[in-house]
């Protein structure tokens, strides 16, 4: 599509481009990579600290110490989200904050503390969902195919 773009720009515009892009400061592509990797690395490690504490003090199996850990893990971004600091922990570590649920979590804090003043429904419900509708119905999705297609694969499991 940019190839399109480019073809349908006027000489003026093709030469603006060219411009641009010699202006444009260069990504720290390896910097980048290399702090999203630190970050998120760092947000796993805690993932798995809170994890074995379940399991060590709370009498959780690992499996079941799953739940909570995440449910922590939502709470922490949300209220490191409503301080002001997940957002600089995200300006620095990139998408190493942003793909861990501790990401998901930040953008629907986010919108609901952003639209607060628009009201409970359209505000904070209305805009905290136009980021989380897409995702739960995308995965809900998802995981109705990949449940046929186990079906399909492994068959009932009723032992036959």
């Amino acid at each position: 599509m940019a190839n399109n773009k480019k073809k349908k720009a006027t000489p003026v515009q093709q030469e603006y481009q060219k411009l641009a892009k010699q202006i444009e400061p260069k990504r720290p592509i390896f910097k980048n990579c290399l702090r999203a990797f630190l970050s998120g690395g760092a947000i796993c490690v805690i993932g798995q600290a809170i994890q074995e504490m379940f399991v060590h003090w709370g009498g959780f199996d690992e499996k079941k110490a799953s739940n909570p850990t995440v449910a922590v893990l939502i709470l922490i971004s949300v209220i490191l989200t409503s301080l002001g600091v997940y957002d600089k922990i995200a300006q620095w570590a990139g998408a190493g904050s942003a793909v861990p649920v501790t990401g998901f979590a930040n953008s629907m804090a986010s919108a609901a503390i952003e639209h607060r003043s628009e009201g409970l429904v359209l505000g904070v419900g209305g805009k905290m969902f136009k980021l989380a509708g897409p995702v739960i119905v995308f995965g809900t999705v998802a995981a109705f195919f990949v449940g046929i297609v186990t079906f399909v694969f492994k068959g009932t499991g009723g032992g036959h």
